[in-house]
């Protein structure tokens, strides 16, 4: 470990290949535009990837990994690019001074590469920029699986959203539902039931969902009896 960062050989390996097929289907299932879904841009604002490194990765090359400092300066490059104030201009040396809680000596010593960041420079620095944790310093690999992985969350969220308005579609060209199983789905539907279910923080609250739907079918056998 050096300057509190794991070691190459520590840094646990991330399925890409798998987490960009699932996006693929999804993107299928939506109809969406895979162009789209997989801008190299996007990916690479949204990770701090280089673009072609992106390419190469989706394609299933290697591309090399470039060390921590090498990384630490491309992303912060490219936050100093993207991650711009509301009037289009950068921010300066001694605004991210002022954000990061450092001096603008420090600042300016990190973004001109003469001293290697530490992980508090780099939260500091991804606090300002509102970035998520390692934005500066995860390997390629990783990094573009974690944008990838923020991406099938919201197909996910889009897909549960557009079987809800089916259900509801469905629901309401076959007249009012007096069943409260038929009002559950028709509000949620199944898929949006079980996309919820799988949202929830531990295997206890989704014994609960289950519970629920335990008792709200038995009370309907219930009463059909």
């Amino acid at each position: 470990m050096t300057d509190g960062f794991p070691a190459p050989g520590a840094v646990a390996t991330v399925p890409l290949a798998a987490t960009a097929a699932r996006v693929a289907e999804l993107a299928d299932k939506l109809g969406r535009d895979q162009a789209e879904v997989f801008d190299l841009r996007r990916l690479s604002e949204a990770s701090g990837v280089p673009a072609d490194v992106v390419k190469a990765l989706l394609d299933g090359r290697t591309a090399g990994e470039a060390d921590l400092q090498t990384r630490f300066l491309q992303r912060l490059d490219l936050l100093r690019r993207t991650r711009v104030k509301p009037n289009g201009r950068r921010y300066t040396q001694q605004e991210i001074a002022d954000g990061a809680a450092m001096s603008r000596q420090q600042a300016g010593a990190l973004i001109n590469g003469d001293r290697r960041p530490t992980m508090e420079h780099c939260d500091a620095i991804q606090r300002f920029f509102g970035v998520h944790a390692g934005f500066l310093t995860a390997h390629d690999a990783d990094a573009l699986t974690d944008a990838l992985l923020r991406t099938e969350q919201q197909l996910l969220q889009d897909f549960a959203d557009r079987e809800r308005e089916r259900e509801r579609a469905r629901a309401a060209a076959s007249g009012p539902a007096d069943d409260p199983l038929a009002r559950l789905l028709q509000n949620h539907g199944v898929r949006g039931i079980a996309w919820r279910a799988a949202q929830l923080p531990s295997d206890k609250h989704r014994d609960k969902v289950t519970e629920w739907l335990d008792l709200l079918l038995e009370s309907v056998k219930t009463t059909e009896s």
